[in-house]
């Protein structure tokens, strides 16, 4: 009889951004239980999520295709993924696997779970303080007993929504990085966030009433990233105490990052700057792994399922990835991807081109941020990309727009079917209202009300999806 297969214990923290975790040096103390455990596996310093958001983002992650492999760039998007695809629940399924999924439903690439769970993970200011990781532990931690009793191995997915906005960790951690006075009638630094109009309804559900400080909103972000820190340590000793540790692989990563104030994009995850793009990917397997080493080469989300095929010993050659498995890197050997196209279809429509000199951003209609239609970033100079040089640099946009256009061309041919980005043109959920004309008609059409009201629009999706 041949040995079980590993488990697979995946952690998708939704909107984690990675340069705010201290395992990755941010300084702040927000994820000392991650850090620890990642000691005992590898790191990979430069992963990317090169289609945002949550939708097109796990679609890569759980395919292993590219955003043209899925189809799927926009965040509501309508229907099936690409013909033929098969999700890492499905193939593992297929090998024997048994499959939980925890508060993943509705995305196209949600398929293949035998069980699938929820649990509340979000809040508002009114509704008090939310308790999401707590939520979900609750849910979890039976669900591994019962996976563990079993003569299977397992994929258990769990997507946590801290930190993905609300930001409301519970009591002590609200206060864990903020000791200041965040109802000072001086600072001015909320105020732009209140007049923006597509969003201010949202926050004003959200964030304490009479809040005057950005400094403040941050620091919630970070608590909510501590406090999933902490809440994720019982997860991983109860993989200890039911004796799974050595025969289990764990993931973190995210689907992507978050806007805190960056680029005037105010505590959410759209525009297609690094602080959305990048995410951690962290792998843990006893003894099969190594320990305490960290990756600098490039690698995206379509990586992490022929990666872990890979390390299960099931042959992806029949799922034709545009991802590729991790493990060569572990030795060295470079990947071949330094330079990759770069989508987003969540509350505009944008793509672009990223090398690891220059960033360039096109837009495809107006955004509803007024910006230029063409960004382009030195990435060595101006890491943090707040210095348009569009205009100074003719030649590299025109050079970026033509690797752009050939990789396009290329992918179009490959697949037999057209970008994604340039078919979507109801991703911002109007049926029937094509592209924006003006940055005016998208400022005042695109509309989130409140933290309910992106509940209850995500289990319509969830319902429209099962087909009720």
């Amino acid at each position: 009889m041949s040995k079980k297969k590993p488990n697979i214990l995946l952690f998708g923290i939704d909107s984690l951004r990675r340069d705010h975790m201290s395992h990755y040096g941010y300084h702040r103390l927000t994820t000392p239980h991650i850090t620890k455990y990642a000691e005992g596996g590898v790191t990979f310093n430069n992963c990317f999520s090169p289609s945002i958001p949550t939708t097109p983002g796990y679609g890569c992650m759980f395919t292993g295709r590219d955003c043209f492999g899925t189809n799927t760039v926009a965040l509501r998007h309508k229907g099936d993924m690409a013909p033929g695809v098969k999700t890492l629940a499905e193939v593992l399924r297929d090998h024997g696997y048994t499959t939980t999924s925890v508060g993943f439903e509705g995305n196209p690439a949600a398929r293949g779970y035998d069980n699938y769970i929820s649990f509340s993970g979000w809040g508002s200011w009114e509704t008090g303080r939310s308790h999401k990781a707590e939520n979900l532990n609750a849910v979890t931690l039976p669900e591994m007993e019962r996976l563990a009793a079993q003569d299977k191995p397992f994929l258990l997915f769990l997507r946590h929504m801290d930190p993905h906005s609300p930001y409301l960790a519970p009591e002590p951690f609200h206060r864990m990085f903020f000791q200041g006075d965040e109802f000072d009638e001086n600072n001015k630094s909320l105020e732009p966030v209140y007049q923006f109009k597509p969003f201010c309804d949202y926050f004003y559900d959200w964030f304490p009433p009479g809040c005057t400080s950005s400094d403040y909103i941050v620091a919630q972000y970070d608590a909510a990233i501590a406090y999933m820190d902490a809440c994720i340590q019982p997860l991983l000793q109860k993989l200890a105490d039911l004796g799974l540790e050595d025969d289990t692989i764990v993931v973190f990563t995210s689907d992507h990052g978050e806007t805190l104030y960056d680029h005037d994009h105010y505590f959410d995850h759209h525009g297609l700057y690094d602080c959305t793009l990048v995410v951690p990917l962290i792998l843990r397997w006893n003894n099969k792994l190594p320990r305490g080493v960290r990756v600098d080469d490039y690698c995206q989300l379509k990586d992490v399922m022929p990666t872990l095929l890979d390390l299960v010993g099931i042959d992806g050659t029949p799922y034709s990835f545009d991802g590729r498995s991790l493990l060569p890197a572990l030795e060295g050997k470079r990947g071949k991807e330094p330079e990759f196209y770069i989508t987003e279809c969540t509350w505009q429509r944008k793509h672009g081109w990223r090398t690891p000199e220059w960033k360039l951003i096109r837009a495809l209609e107006p955004d509803f941020h007024y910006r230029e239609p063409v960004e382009l970033y030195n990435l060595i100079k101006d890491p943090d990309e707040n210095h348009n040089v569009a205009e100074q640099e003719p030649e590299v946009v025109a050079c970026l727009t033509q690797r752009m256009e050939q990789f396009i061309a290329r992918r179009e041919k490959e697949t037999g079917r057209t970008n994604p980005m340039y078919t979507n043109l109801d991703w911002h959920g109007f049926e029937g209202r094509g592209p924006f004309k003006s940055s005016d008609e998208a400022y005042n059409t695109m509309h989130i009300g409140s933290s309910q009201t992106a509940q209850k629009l995500q289990e319509r999706l969830k319902k429209e999806k099962k087909g009720d």
